[in-house]
């Protein structure tokens, strides 16, 4: 995704970012010590994806 100023808007994750989130027993921990939903992605990418590997960040900015 190029770079920009203006920010990104979607109705659905972009798939980079839904293949971070875990599966199988490891999202069954995360949502198990959370009230997020699994539906959520955003929510569960902000969870548990603060710490990627990579040049990639997550970082929650609608404080």
């Amino acid at each position: 995704m190029p770079l920009t100023d203006k920010p990104y808007d979607s109705n659905i994750l972009h798939p980079f970012f839904d293949g971070l989130i875990p599966e199988g027993w490891l999202l069954d921990v995360a949502i198990r010590n959370s009230d997020i939903s699994t539906l959520d992605r955003m929510g569960l990418l902000l969870l548990c994806c603060k710490e990627c590997i990579g040049a990639v960040s997550v970082v929650d900015t609608s404080d």
